[in-house]
């Protein structure tokens, strides 16, 4: 796979998640290096074509597809002071994911190794001269990192494509307010006339860029409405709402699937019991029943 060039010194390197290289005077900065087994040699190889070496790293959160070659590239490792544990820490990873230690190579992006943080930063901060802007709800510290005088806001899992949603059936996040509020914060850059780039996902912009941040909005508010309506049906365990939602939305349902969408229906129900809108039952297990009044 090629650079593609996306304006003055800013290249993406395609992928999920694709990797931002911003190249500087004395070096180039890398924004979420990415997994794989070759990638890291991959990265090298693209950024000594541009006539320089890598001099830093940065990783919008600490989910392993995102940092898991870090190690394997000589240079510091940047990301907010939040997501520094989760990336240093496999066990920490998992339990993010799966809620606990997951069973052995169930997940796709369990790796042993650590990672190591070399420094973090807080939102405000412009790590290399990029902007750190807050968008959280996928993870703790979710961090887009905007590059003002190119245009480019790099968005991690702040938002997805369509495809990786409608093939998964729910984006994945760990609070449903603070991922639209992240969405509505992204709106205002796509309205400024920002290409906003996905992690996994087509870089956008304009209109493009509006209506797929209105797809992964609604599918947010769609499903907070949809779990009361299985509600209604009679008390539920997460899974069994889980495995609703995905047969709701035509998604495939596998083990590995069902269990990351476990994370985002967990957020869902806490919202919804914060908001008195749902409450807990235990029958033949811990279930949840829409309140009444």
């Amino acid at each position: 796979m090629a650079l593609r060039e996306l304006g003055d010194s800013i290249y993406l390197y395609p992928g999920s998640p694709s990797t931002m290289i911003k190249v500087l005077r004395e070096g180039a900065v890398l924004i979420d290096p990415g997994h794989g087994s070759g990638r890291h040699k991959d990265l090298k190889r693209e950024v000594r074509k541009l006539g320089v070496e890598i001099k830093a790293q940065l990783a919008t959160h600490g989910h392993a597809d995102h940092v898991s070659v870090a190690p394997r590239i000589d240079a510091p490792l940047f990301m907010h002071r939040f997501e520094f544990s989760i990336a240093e820490s496999p066990l920490n990873r998992e339990l993010l994911t799966f809620g606990s230690k997951a069973p052995n190579g169930f997940l796709v992006f369990q790796f042993p190794e650590e990672v190591k943080v070399h420094a973090v930063f807080e939102w405000g901060d412009e790590p290399f001269g990029l902007k750190s802007v807050k968008l959280n709800g996928h993870s703790p510290g979710m961090t887009g990192f905007v590059d003002e005088v190119g245009g480019v806001l790099y968005a991690g899992d702040a938002f997805f494509g369509e495809r990786v949603i409608t093939s998964v059936g729910l984006p994945y996040m760990v609070d449903p307010d603070l991922f639209k509020a992240s969405i509505a914060e992204l709106k205002n850059y796509a309205e400024d006339g920002f290409l906003l780039i996905p992690s996994h996902g087509r870089p956008v912009e304009g209109e493009e860029a509006l209506e797929l941040l209105d797809f992964n909005l609604n599918r947010v508010e769609e499903t907070e409405s949809l779990i009361l309506d299985i509600l209604r049906e009679g008390p539920m365990g997460i899974d069994g709402i889980a495995f609703r939602i995905m047969r709701y939305y035509g998604v495939e349902v596998t083990p590995q699937k069902l269990a990351l969408n476990l994370v985002p229906a967990r957020a869902f129900i806490a919202k919804l019991y914060n908001e008195g809108k749902v409450g807990a039952v235990v029958d033949n297990g811990l279930k949840w029943r829409v309140e009444k009044g």
